[in-house]
């Protein structure tokens, strides 16, 4: 029996310390009670002959808790026995050591332990509606930051392996920093108004925290912590990859070959929630995806696993993603500018809604084949809406949506009069891109995609023979010349970009200036076109150099640029586009100073989109569509890209000052003119002038003046 009673004790208090402790207090303090009552009502002292036992229990407790209520049990002290007076103080003493010090210091020990629990997120937290991000890199608090503009308050769950703390306060700094920038430059814009508009308007349009993130420590491969995070009621689960700029070099590259396992054990975790009976409708779960090997194993857990209507998977192909970015900002260096904001949730950005125009469209004066239901509903929109513009259908097998760009979704549906115009433009139907020279310094690991991105474009803008094949010998003549200089090593490892032949390569090592500016200088001197010049970041370089080749190049490009101002005054800096790639947000600031207005933070891109995707999954499809350019063997133009096309180039005669919504509607009639050979319905989304101020059309367009000129470029939407 007594061994029993030790095996028990021994079980509990390996399982529960915390009861055990609790439970022998409370059985001590009872005890010290009862047997201290008992003494005290045998004590035969004047005032306690008639004191019973569960008075004498009171009189104990009263003492214990205070010594001036002894008087209870001794009526004068001075004339009680020696013995007696020992007894009662002992019975204090005692009593305030067992009951008040050992239950005060279980107490403070409890709470202390609570609040320690607390912040290492081992407790459940009760929460629905809100966004989980697993895992942690750079692209993790560009997610937050977004989440700033979304117009409402947002609850943000972060469940790591590792270094909380540092988090926290990456977390705080990111969106302190961004607050501080939005509402300063908010105050420089109303600073001309009078005091009371003035603080009106700061505090209506101020950039508020509305975002709650509280940050946990834990395994994202446990059940019990992932559900303690309610992963199960959230909306979006965002699941991130390695930081891959914390391992060595070898380290990286050996990831990168063999896949990131991290990203597929926590998709199946995460996959056997969300799919779950109990689990919410219409969760999102957006999965970061770098190499082939993930990219297999992802699509293979969406076959077994995705349930329609709740367990929605979608994989982003970030570095598939960066380098299509990376060649359409070269191709197009303004795109960059225009991205940057309809990428993200502040400003314009791009919306979408249910809608099936075909079906909409049958027994309607809009019905026709697929391409004129499109246009007659973009037409009769333009008729009652003046805050969005109305883009194109995408369907698949399950649904249909329509896209649009605009300030807010509520502004699709406004209904509102349309005033009459007449506004006209002259449209240049032999419209076609000119030939675009660009010279990349240094490499990454997405050459890959940047170059495949490089060829989309000369299949889609490419001559093609009788055959319907492109004529690749006339490629680097009229479309697209690549001048890569780099180390002979990597130009080697890329075995001289032979495959693609609009690429001539040029080797130099990165600390050589004067090679380097001899083969810019001579690019530019051959070249009677624009020239861009795409500065990469090489992402497998030591954690402590990331960037430094980038900010190195840009240096020397720069003194180019500033040499070419000296010796010729008519010389046009804006002649030579500089793109440069930055890995850590950190630099940013540094490559601000040298006045270049393309600078492309590669993270912050896959932030934006994922965080535009997490609130409208529809958008995943328009954001590839937009970013691919038409198949080389493609009999018709299938994509529709975003483009920045020269005013004085895409129509005959400059148009006259209008209003947005006059020049988007003129736009859009003269490119759907039936007397045009190619059909290439265009849209436009707003404009930049030269030096890098652009202005998107979002608002009440009839309050967005136009004037353009020459060298301004339209944003514009269409098939080519």
């Amino acid at each position: 029996m007594i061994r029993k009673i030790r095996e028990w004790l021994s079980v509990q208090l390996a399982k529960n310390p915390e009861r055990m402790v609790l439970g022998a207090i409370l059985l001590i303090n009872v005890i010290f009670f009862l047997l201290s009552a008992l003494v005290i009502s045998q004590l035969n002292v004047a005032g306690t002959e008639k004191m019973g036992f569960l008075e004498a229990a009171f009189c104990t407790i009263t003492m214990i808790l205070d010594a001036g209520c002894i008087q209870f049990v001794i009526e004068d002290i001075g004339t009680a026995g020696v013995l007696t007076a020992i007894i009662c103080l002992g019975i204090i003493m005692i009593g305030m050591v067992l009951f008040t010090g050992a239950v005060i210091g279980y107490i403070t020990n409890y709470i202390s332990g609570f609040i320690e629990n607390s912040n290492a997120g081992s407790r459940k937290l009760e929460l629905s509606n809100h966004v989980v991000i697993l895992n942690w890199n750079t692209r993790a608090s560009e997610i937050i930051n977004d989440l700033l503009y979304s117009g409402k308050k947002e609850t943000i769950v972060v469940l790591v392996g590792s270094k909380q703390e540092e988090i926290k306060k990456e977390i705080e700094e990111r969106l302190s920093d961004t607050i501080a920038k939005e509402n300063t430059y908010l105050r420089k814009t109303v600073q001309n108004k009078p005091f009371w508009q003035r603080a009106l308007i700061y505090h209506r349009e101020k950039l508020k925290k509305n975002v709650t993130v509280l940050v946990r420590e834990g395994d994202v491969y446990s059940f019990k912590q992932l559900s303690d995070i309610s992963l199960e009621r959230a909306k979006t689960i965002v699941i991130l990859g390695n930081e891959i700029y914390n391992f060595d070099i070898g380290e990286r590259k050996t990831n990168r070959e063999h896949g990131n396992s991290l990203i597929v054990k926590t998709l199946m975790q995460v996959a056997d929630i969300t799919s779950a009976d109990y689990s919410d409708e219409n969760q999102k779960i957006i999965v970061e995806v770098a190499d082939e090997w993930t990219w297999d194993l992802v699509n293979k857990i969406i076959k077994y696993k995705q349930v329609n209507g709740k367990c929605n998977i979608v994989p982003v192909r970030i570095y598939k993603i960066l380098g299509q970015l990376l060649s359409q900002f070269s191709l197009m260096p303004e795109l960059n500018l225009a991205y940057r904001e309809l990428f993200s949730n502040k400003g314009a950005s791009f919306f979408s809604k249910d809608l099936d125009v075909e079906k909409a469209a049958v027994g309607t004066t809009l019905a026709g084949d697929r391409d004129t239901i499109e246009q007659n509903y973009i037409r009769d929109f333009f008729a009652h809406n003046l805050h969005a513009i109305p883009l194109t259908q995408m369907k698949n097998d399950k649904d249909s949506h329509f896209f649009y760009a605009a300030g807010r979704q509520k502004d699709i549906d406004r209904v509102e009069e349309v005033p009459a115009t007449d506004y006209r433009v002259e449209w240049n139907k032999a419209y076609r891109l000119q030939k675009k020279t660009v010279i990349i310094l240094g490499h990454n690991s997405r050459c890959d995609h940047i170059m495949q991105g490089f060829e989309a474009f000369c299949g889609e803008w490419g001559e093609k023979d009788e055959h319907g094949h492109i004529r690749t010998e006339k490629i680097r003549q009229d479309i697209l010349e690549i001048v890569v200089i780099d180390e002979e090593t990597y130009l080697e490892k890329m075995d001289y970009y032979r495959e693609y032949p609009f690429v001539v390569t040029r080797p130099a090592m990165s600390c050589d200036r004067d090679t380097i500016c001899t083969i810019i200088e001579e690019v530019v001197a051959n070249n009677q076109f624009d020239t861009s010049v795409l500065i990469l970041s090489d992402d497998y370089a030591p954690a402590e150099e990331i960037d430094a080749n980038a900010l190195s190049n840009l240096i020397i490009v720069q003194d180019i640029i500033d040499e070419k101002k000296k010796s010729n005054p008519d010389f046009d800096p804006e002649s030579i586009d500089v793109i440069v790639e930055i890995i850590d947000p950190k630099h940013y600031d540094v490559v601000n100073t040298y006045s270049v207005n393309n600078v492309v933070i590669s993270n912050r891109y896959i932030s934006k989109m994922v965080t535009q995707i997490g609130e409208k999954e529809a958008l995943y499809e328009f954001y590839r569509d937009i970013l691919t350019y038409d198949a080389a063997d493609a009999e018709n133009f299938e994509s529709k890209e975003i483009y920045t096309k020269k005013v004085s180039r895409l129509f005959t005669k400059l148009p006259a000052p209008c209003r947005a919504d006059e020049l988007i509607r003129a736009v859009y009639n003269a490119s759907t003119d039936p007397a045009n050979e190619v059909k290439n319905p265009t849209l436009v989304l707003g404009y930049i002038k030269p030096g890098g101020r652009m202005v998107l059309f979002s608002g009440d367009q009839t309050k967005i003046p136009v004037e353009l000129e020459p060298n301004d470029k339209l944003i514009v939407f269409s098939y080519h």
